[in-house]
């Protein structure tokens, strides 16, 4: 008899981390009552608190680097038609 693997979506985990963190259940009564291992719940909730700091990033500076990347391509795509015309009018 083959197991299957259960996939658990992000929303589902989020959820289950959020009950961990309150403490109102033992991580033994979250596992019984979502038809979990305990070791699951505990690697999930290691893996949310090491990416808290996702939630809080500063998208402002990665937003001020994408518009400068993408003034630098627009700069080089300017150069490259001047060029492509000026080799276009010397070939003719």
């Amino acid at each position: 008899m083959k197991k299957t693997r259960r996939k658990f979506t992000a929303s589902f985990k989020t959820k289950v981390v959020l009950e961990a963190l309150k403490e109102r259940q033992t991580v033994q009564e979250l596992a019984e009552k979502h038809k979990l291992h305990p070791n699951q719940i505990s690697a999930w909730k290691k893996e949310f608190l090491a990416n808290a700091e996702q939630a809080f990033k500063d998208d402002h500076a990665d937003a001020k680097d994408h518009e400068k990347e993408k003034d630098e391509l627009y700069k080089q795509i300017g150069q490259l038609q001047v060029e492509n015309n000026w080799l276009k009018k010397k070939v003719l």
